[in-house]
């Protein structure tokens, strides 16, 4: 979704949700009204944040505004980096091909799997007792 020079994208990863506002700038990245690299301290998340811009080099000409709600840091992270990608397409159709094939475009659709019942966990079964 687009309005004037804004453009809007969803990421999910898990459980956390992602939205992700776009706009020309200079390249400041706000995750929940807070620097990027104070939202996420770890520095693979931080990198995982700018890949999208490193591929379609883009590096600097944007500002994100991104609401994170839901999961742990990493899914958040992979949430945001989503959202980004799907936001760089709608700019430039020309940037699909290599967030394509580098795969951001992909939604990671694993999730932790539901509790069975009659069992502790989702896959561990009780003790089996012979006698």
């Amino acid at each position: 979704m687009q309005t004037a020079d804004r453009h809007f994208s969803t990421g999910k990863r898990k459980t956390a949700v992602a939205r992700v506002i776009l706009r020309p700038g200079s390249g400041n990245i706000l995750v929940n009204r807070r620097p990027y690299d104070q939202y996420f301290p770890r520095q693979a998340s931080q990198l995982l944040i700018l890949q999208p811009f490193e591929i379609v080099e883009a590096m600097g000409r944007y500002d994100i505004e991104a609401n994170v709600a839901g999961g742990g840091l990493a899914a958040q992270a992979d949430a945001v980096r989503f959202g980004i990608a799907r936001a760089l397409t709608s700019v430039d159709a020309e940037r699909r091909t290599p967030l394509k094939r580098a795969g951001l475009l992909t939604r990671d659709a694993r999730k932790k799997e539901r509790k069975k019942y009659g069992q502790p966990g989702a896959r561990k079964r009780f003790q089996y007792s012979k006698r």
